[in-house]
């Protein structure tokens, strides 16, 4: 440390000390001698006399290269109620369709009726969107659309509220499904919850990209919230021969559009008891009618 003189002066104040130590970075990097001392509360970096006006400058021309780092407030995501409520109802959902389809219930051949089967998609059978959503091959599959859309759920529900949350995700995988329905064969098929699993991932991205007025910096950035939920899909969205890699990747881009139209929902709506419950029942309403559907037209 470069031995300074009396008659030193503060060029920089910050709360932390983390914060005074990167100026201080700063000043050292072009030979300008500082040091660091507590005072009030805060932490301020000093120079001798001779060098105050140097160190403006090194440190206003920092802060204009680096805006995002140094004059961005901490900011806090809104939560909303109705995560936990969500996600358990989702698991009963698709753990009650499952014992119900094992049991051949009420006469029904459960994988038949409610599979996605292109074809029928294709030529107004809607439903099966839906009901393949609540459809699984095996055991392994179930535990793993419970576990990733328990957790993306309870994500996307703190970040949307419970009702809001999971009729945009049911919303996003009757989509998905949709979508993928019309770029396949007319007798290719799926079952499972994963494309609303990866419409919940993409309505997180969305809410991440969604433009905020305090935030400034790179495009990279800006962008990064994109990118790490594009990793994300490569990463989990990709399994065996079986894996039905369009679905997942036309859930997540579903939710992506769905999840953009959710984020501008005003908070009023979000924090509302009344419009979450509301969702939800709409969630589960789609569900009930779809397998309805299902019984009776397929």
């Amino acid at each position: 440390m470069a031995n300074l003189p009396l008659e030193d002066e503060v060029v920089f104040r910050a709360p932390s000390r983390e914060t005074c130590f990167e100026s201080r970075l700063v000043l050292e990097a072009v030979g300008i001698p500082s040091d660091m001392r507590p005072q009030a509360g805060s932490w301020v970096l000093v120079v001798p006399s001779q060098y105050v006006p140097a160190a403006f400058a090194e440190l206003h021309a920092y802060q204009q290269d680096h805006p995002a780092e140094t004059t961005r407030p901490a900011s806090k995501v809104q939560t909303y109620s109705g995560a936990i409520a969500g996600i358990v109802l989702y698991a009963a959902t698709i753990l009650s369709v499952a014992l119900l389809a094992n049991l051949s219930a009420y006469g029904w051949d459960w994988n038949s009726i409610g599979v996605m089967r292109a074809g029928e998609v294709t030529s107004g059978e809607w439903w099966r969107t839906i009901t393949a959503l609540t459809l699984h091959a095996d055991s392994r599959h179930l535990a793993s659309n419970l576990l990733f859309g328990g957790l993306f759920g309870l994500m996307a529900g703190r970040i949307f509220g419970g009702g809001v949350a999971w009729l945009c995700i049911t919303l996003g995988g009757a989509l998905g499904n949709a979508m993928n329905a019309f770029a396949q064969s007319a007798d290719h098929a799926s079952i499972g919850a994963s494309t609303a699993v990866f419409a919940a991932l993409g309505m997180m991205v969305a809410h991440a990209l969604r433009p905020r007025s305090f935030e400034r910096g790179n495009r990279m950035k800006r962008w990064s919230p994109l990118i790490a939920g594009v990793l994300l899909l490569s990463f989990i969205g990709v399994g065996d021969e079986r894996t039905d890699v369009l679905a997942h990747v036309t859930g997540f881009i579903a939710g992506l559009g769905i999840g953009w139209g959710a984020s501008r929902l005003p908070a009023r709506w979000l924090s509302n008891e009344f419009v979450q419950t509301g969702c939800g029942v709409a969630a589960i309403g789609l569900v009930i009618v779809a397998w309805f559907c299902a019984a009776n037209f397929s």
